[in-house]
């Protein structure tokens, strides 16, 4: 294996400015601290030796192919917005930032679908398709996310529940392998069977088997109405009770987010009589199982107050403690309760405080640990090193996977193998070398072949 790489030298800094630009080159101490992590430095802050802004696929072309010439890894970034270290320079090496390639181009209304490059970010392309009377469903949290951020890690979000995934909405990616080949991964079409798919393979594959430069997504005609619903109850049980009451329903739900002993439910409707029935029916569902109440916020104004507050947790539990640590597993809906109770227990008998929140229409659960100002750097690195173990292991006994929406990346790397086995392993190992035999392009994510 082409461990260790060259180190980048003079000659290399002047090729990669002679394919791009001077003004979009910057080399050593000239590159920003911000881009050496994401936004979880606790997985890891690596200096690149090059940072470049791209501007084009030929530009991403000709670098891909001079690094896989000269055994140089190369990291793309887009918003930096990542939650697993996942797009860092864990070998030094090139940065290569797509941020620049941001156009999205007419939507395609015959197709019903809209295509963009890799650096439009998640908003303005979800405005592009309303502008069109369209809606382009995922919902992650982070709206200043890329979209190429978003296929790579296949981003779901609260409206998952109804809509799907990210996955889900990618007809077309448009892609420069490792060694500079551009290639097409599918079409813009509705159904393919031909040959192994690979565009569903690339989707989520953060950033470790090629680059996308452009990408069309499916859209959906934009639903006329919603309405959002919370449900306060007196306990866990009684809450996460409360989500296959919802899914039972005959109305599908939008979302349906956790806060530990409330639940926030969404409808989209065509019809202000269908959202009625809707509501109608779920409000009458949560108080007959033990609701305190069921509040509805039947105005855009309200629900977007609803929806900010939940948006607003992570950055109040950070304001709240120390540091923080997240474990993103996700279990079966009907193993919810019993995973939010037992993981805060793991954690308490660290002597870590947990709040859990997340995504219960499909069970992705997010179990946020708060470090307090009494614990040394130590305690709080060995205390959720031990959680975390335990946590996984948790969920690996209750049918769950290791990570539901945030990624492998560097963060959870070390807890892989003992997750999914030995022979996934040697299957990840082998669909990485199929597309970067030289392991340049970024290294040490999802999985590592130098141990």
């Amino acid at each position: 294996m082409p461990y260790p790489y060259k180190k980048m030298t003079e000659e290399d800094f002047a090729y990669i400015r002679s394919v791009t630009s001077e003004d979009r080159v910057w080399v050593g101490d000239e590159i920003a601290r911000e881009f050496y992590r994401d936004e979880m430095p606790e997985y890891g802050v690596f200096p690149p030796e090059l940072y470049v802004e791209v501007e084009n696929r030929d530009e991403v072309s000709a670098i891909m192919k001079y690094a896989y010439e000269n055994n140089i890894p190369v990291v793309c970034r887009g918003a930096g917005t990542g939650l697993a270290g996942g797009a860092t320079c864990k070998y030094g090496g090139i940065m290569l930032s797509v941020m620049r390639m941001s156009r999205i181009f007419p939507v395609d209304h015959k197709n019903q679908t809209i295509t963009c490059e890799p650096g439009a970010l998640l908003l303005d392309v979800q405005a592009a398709a309303a502008a069109e009377g369209l809606f382009y469903p995922p919902d992650p949290g982070e709206k200043t996310a890329s979209i190429g951020g978003n296929v790579i890690t296949n981003a779901g979000g609260m409206k998952a529940v109804r809509y799907g995934l990210t996955r889900d909405f990618v007809r077309y990616i448009e892609a420069v392998l490792p060694d500079g080949s551009i290639m097409n991964f599918s079409s813009n079409v509705v159904k393919n069977t031909t040959g192994y798919d690979i565009k569903d393979l690339v989707i989520g594959s953060e950033g470790t088997l090629c680059i996308l430069t452009q990408v069309t997504l499916k859209l959906l005609p934009a639903p006329t109405c919603s309405c959002t619903l919370v449900m306060p109850f007196g306990s866990l049980e009684e809450c996460a009770d409360m989500v296959p009451e919802v899914l039972a329903l005959p109305f599908i739900p939008t979302a349906i987010e956790f806060l530990e002993r409330e639940l926030i439910v969404m409808y989209d409707a065509s019809s202000r009589q269908e959202l009625d029935s809707a509501v109608e029916a779920a409000a009458e569902a949560a108080l007959a199982h033990g609701a305190i109440d069921c509040c509805i916020a039947n105005t855009p104004e309200r629900a977007a107050s609803v929806w900010a507050v939940r948006g607003g947790i992570l950055e109040g539990m950070k304001a709240d403690s120390v540091a923080q640590e997240e474990c993103d597993v996700v279990v079966p809906r009907a193993c919810i309760a019993e995973y939010v109770k037992a993981a805060k227990r793991i954690a308490l008998s660290h002597g870590i405080r947990v709040e859990p929140c997340g995504h219960c229409g499909d069970g992705n659960i997010h179990t946020e640990m708060l470090r307090g100002p009494e614990m040394s750097d130590e305690e709080w690195k060995s205390a959720t090193h031990t959680s975390l173990t335990e946590l996984y292991a948790l969920s690996k006994k209750l049918g769950g996977q290791l990570s539901g929406e945030h990624g492998i990346g560097n963060g959870r790397l070390e807890f892989l193998e003992e997750f999914v086995g030995e022979r996934m392993i040697r299957l990840y190992k082998s669909i990485k070398l199929a597309f970067d035999d030289r392991l340049i392009l970024n290294p040490g994510k999802v999985i590592e072949f130098n141990k």
